[in-house]
């Protein structure tokens, strides 16, 4: 009797004193449910906030800042460097499509940044070794880490929404297009998604949109790149079609022979006639 009576006493004592995982209401503070529809309207909502003058340190333990990518477009892609799945497959497929970008527009045209977000682990070291890993070390791409309250800030002006998870962190995948002056352009969503997605933004900002520093015959020359480069579905690249251009020229001498051609009529026929 004793024995059972210890028993339960042991029992009832263990059951109070277990830790517990989660809380009843919100999990626990670090780890909350994602709500995919609440962090798209987020992302949604961030187009046209102009970024801050936020302050990073490149893979070599240099400092940049968000002035630096000012006078032409960025692309930034969020990561952190102890993913496992996810961000190693976007930032390689975001690599493929920057690759299609630059050789449609020009390999200087834009630049490119991943910032990891886990700031107690997406050190310059990490950021670095994760660079490495994906191929993108060499492709001057800007490696980026901040502090935390740096990332806070920032990932609330791109409309970024992440939380802590058991399985590390859940979150919007999704690349942000920055225009020149610093404001944001578009957003493009998912660890694949359609080249054009990416492509068509850039091509507008770099050859569709007039800049200052631009004579007008160079302003003139980039409509004319831009209304020509077209995509290829098949291949899944851009190409400058010159078939476009040849037409384009070929239906204005069409429209100016034809003016002409009306005017001297009508001179023709004004003209008193010969007896």
């Amino acid at each position: 009797m004793h024995l059972l009576t210890s028993l339960f006493v042991l029992v009832i004592f263990g059951l109070q004193h277990i830790p517990r995982v989660y809380a009843d209401d919100s999990e626990s503070d670090s780890i909350q449910t994602f709500q995919y529809n609440s962090a798209l309207q987020a992302s949604q909502d961030a187009i046209g906030q102009t970024l801050s003058d936020f302050r990073f340190t490149n893979e070599h333990s240099q400092a940049l800042s968000m002035a630096d990518f000012r006078g032409k477009p960025l692309v930034i892609s969020m990561i952190y460097t102890s993913c496992y799945k996810i961000c190693p497959m976007t930032v390689r497929h975001l690599s493929s499509v920057v690759e299609k970008a630059r050789a449609a527009i020009g390999s200087d045209s834009f630049s490119v940044a991943i910032i990891g977000f886990d700031t107690q682990n997406d050190n310059p070291l990490a950021m670095q070794y994760f660079a490495n890993k994906q191929g993108i070390s060499d492709k001057g791409w800007n490696i980026l880490s901040a502090d935390d309250k740096t990332i806070k800030a920032l990932t609330e002006e791109l409309g970024f929404v992440y939380f802590a998870s058991p399985n590390g962190f859940d979150h919007l995948v999704q690349a942000t297009i920055v225009d020149g002056s610093g404001k944001i352009y578009r957003q493009v969503y998912g660890e694949v998604f359609d080249t054009p997605l990416l492509v068509e933004p850039l091509l507008e900002l770099v050859l569709d949109k007039p800049r200052t520093e631009q004579t007008f015959v160079d302003n003139l020359i980039s409509k004319v790149r831009f209304f020509c480069t077209s995509y290829d579905p098949y291949t899944d690249s851009y190409h400058f079609d010159y078939s476009i251009f040849i037409g384009m020229f070929i239906g204005g001498f069409i429209i100016l022979y034809t003016v002409w051609f009306i005017f001297r009529e009508y001179r023709l026929g004004k003209q008193p006639p010969v007896v």
